[in-house]
């Protein structure tokens, strides 16, 4: 069986549900999907562990933006991986990264380029989405070839559109089916 964490850090609500699109998108096709945070708000959530990604096939990694950058939760983190990659324990494994901002123009692109930087240090093969996606050229919200991104208004009061669900969903899917050609 295939397994893929879906790491998030959501501070309104937005990325969280996008993790969700992702996660029950993947745990449709058959996968076993650990869905964990950078720390714990709720007695929901299970937060990462080193191991976690030593163990995962593939990874999902999101979090709002932040001036264009991750949040200062998933830099932490990350910051304590170097252990992982002296080792090379993450080469190869597939993965992709999704975010949310408050306006069109938040930063989700510079964002999903940000989150990307940790993931190709540790040799993993970032998927982005492609434009066989059709919503990708649809979208008048979020949506990039970077990854899945939502536009959560002014006030954090946007709900995930259509046409950002299906962009979330595409990429469980393409995360599934290439992790598990992989394994």
């Amino acid at each position: 069986m295939v397994n893929i964490v879906v790491l998030y850090h959501s501070s309104h609500g937005s990325v969280e549900a996008m993790a969700h699109e992702i996660s029950d998108t993947i745990e449709s096709h058959g996968a076993d999907v650990k869905l964990r945070t950078f720390e714990k708000k709720n007695d929901f959530d299970q937060v990462i562990s080193k191991q976690d990604l030593i163990d995962c096939d593939a990874l999902a990694f999101g979090t709002p933006t932040r001036f264009g950058m991750m949040a200062a939760q998933a830099k932490t983190f990350w910051e304590t991986t170097s252990d992982l990659w002296l080792k090379g324990q993450l080469i190869d494994k597939p993965a992709c990264v999704f975010s949310s901002s408050s306006s069109m123009h938040g930063g989700n692109e510079a964002t999903l380029l940000n989150l990307s930087l940790p993931l190709l240090h540790h040799g993993m093969m970032l998927l982005g989405v492609p434009y066989d996606v059709p919503e990708l050229l649809n979208t008048t919200s979020g949506g990039t070839p970077y990854g899945a991104s939502h536009v959560a208004g002014k006030n954090n009061s946007n709900q995930l559109s259509e046409c950002e669900k299906r962009i979330c969903r595409a990429v469980g899917t393409r995360l599934f089916n290439i992790a598990s050609k992989l394994k």
